[in-house]
């Protein structure tokens, strides 16, 4: 990924659903005037879901996304629907596709049932109307069934794209500052320094990601970034004129860089920041309020949403677990998890313990917190975990001007 494209998870994301031969493929294709999806009249053609980030002006950075029909068939079937399904808890916005030759049936109604009971904003299109004429009368009646505004459309002649473009940029909800992650907490002119180790894990050449990201946002609010290593800090600290407005570290290094950072100072870390921004902050301080309660044979998920090569002292792995351990003085069971699904036992844990959660939109990680709380198990992620064993939650969390 080039340091000018903006992350996937930071994107919009438009799902496309409906059922099998609707045109979806072919429709996605049209609206991104790319040849992304697999066009095919064999029913079923389009397997996994298929990703494809682009611009949608005015709204900006998008992903498009192209799933399988939800009225797919066989053992095989079931496994695409699943997928599918797992689509609408990373979705902003829905875009139902009926096929005109066909009509509005109970599948459709059902699939709408669905967006809105996730409370999705969705359009529903009807496509192939080169195929089939539609009256002003259906589409009204289309759209008091579905609960959407209705587009017509003709993928295979590039008729109404235009419109239905237009209708997705009127039904996303306007969110000012989505994606802001620091730049609410310092004003233009203030300064931020950032504390980033180099170490094994680090990427040759470049920042990590979540890095990256706060640098832009401080820069995208008049604020002034500096950033050290962190044998640096006391020093950069000592050298600068102005007092900075706060200190971000990444949580391996949080005890030290609490140690070298005057009280004065607000200090933070990039994980609690993306837990802000992305996630449920105060839930997550209250799963790590929960590890003093952690007892002798309870299981403790370690849940990561993506997968990467593995450090001999990997953070989730390894460091985590001995952290829990250290600070309970309990024998605890660690089972661990990669991926977009939670284990189906998921109750039988005592604490999910997530990561940053940098590979995830924010409708994705809300959801992931919501299946923790809906199976009333505590969850916490790795930065605040780290600042509550490292007996610094209290301080890193108090730029916020929150108390959880």
């Amino acid at each position: 990924m080039s340091l000018n494209e903006t992350p996937r998870a930071n994107r919009v994301h438009i799902a496309f659903f409906g059922r099998r031969n609707a045109g979806k493929s072919s429709l996605i294709n049209a609206v991104t005037g790319q040849e992304i999806a697999l066009v095919s009249s064999v029913k079923g053609t389009t397997a996994d879901p298929v990703y494809k980030p682009m611009e949608l002006l005015p709204v900006g950075p998008v992903v498009i996304i192209d799933t399988a029909g939800l009225d797919d068939v066989g053992e095989l079937g079931e496994l695409r629907k699943q997928k599918t399904l797992e689509v609408l808890h990373k979705t902003d916005l829905a875009v139902l596709v009926v096929d005109a030759e066909i009509g509005l049936t109970q599948f459709e109604r059902e699939t709408a049932d669905i967006i809105r009971g996730k409370k999705i904003p969705a359009i529903g299109v009807i496509n192939k109307t080169d195929k089939k004429k539609v009256s002003g009368t259906t589409v009204k009646e289309y759209g008091e069934q579905l609960n959407m505004p209705i587009v017509l459309v003709s993928a295979l002649k590039s008729q109404g794209v235009e419109e239905l473009k237009k209708a997705i940029i009127d039904v996303l909800p306007e969110e000012k500052d989505k994606f802001k992650i620091v730049g609410d907490l310092i004003s233009p002119g203030e300064m931020a320094v950032l504390v980033v180790p180099i170490d094994g894990a680090a990427p040759k050449g470049r920042l990590i990601m979540p890095q990256q990201q706060t640098i832009r946002d401080i820069m995208d609010n008049g604020g002034m970034a500096v950033v050290v290593k962190e044998t640096g800090l006391k020093q950069a600290l000592g050298n600068l004129a102005q007092k900075p407005k706060l200190v971000i570290t990444d949580s391996q290094v949080f005890q030290q860089v609490a140690r070298d950072t005057p009280d004065d100072i607000f200090l933070t870390s990039f994980s609690i920041l993306f837990a802000r921004n992305k996630g449920d902050l105060g839930e997550l301080v209250k799963g790590a309020r929960t590890i003093s309660r952690l007892k002798d044979g309870d299981k403790v998920l370690i849940a990561e949403a993506c997968t990467h090569h593995r450090q001999p002292e990997d953070i989730g792995r390894v460091k985590i677990p001995k952290w829990i351990e250290q600070k309970t003085g309990k024998d605890i069971i660690f089972e661990f998890s990669n991926g977009v699904s939670f284990p189906d036992n998921l109750r039988e844990y005592a604490l999910v313990v997530h990561c940053g959660g940098c590979m995830l939109n924010k409708k994705a990680m809300h959801y992931r917190i919501e299946q923790a709380v809906a199976a009333q198990v505590p969850i916490v992620n790795y930065g605040v975990l780290i600042a509550y064993v490292q007996g610094i939650l209290d301080r890193a969390i108090e730029p916020f001007s929150i108390s959880f």
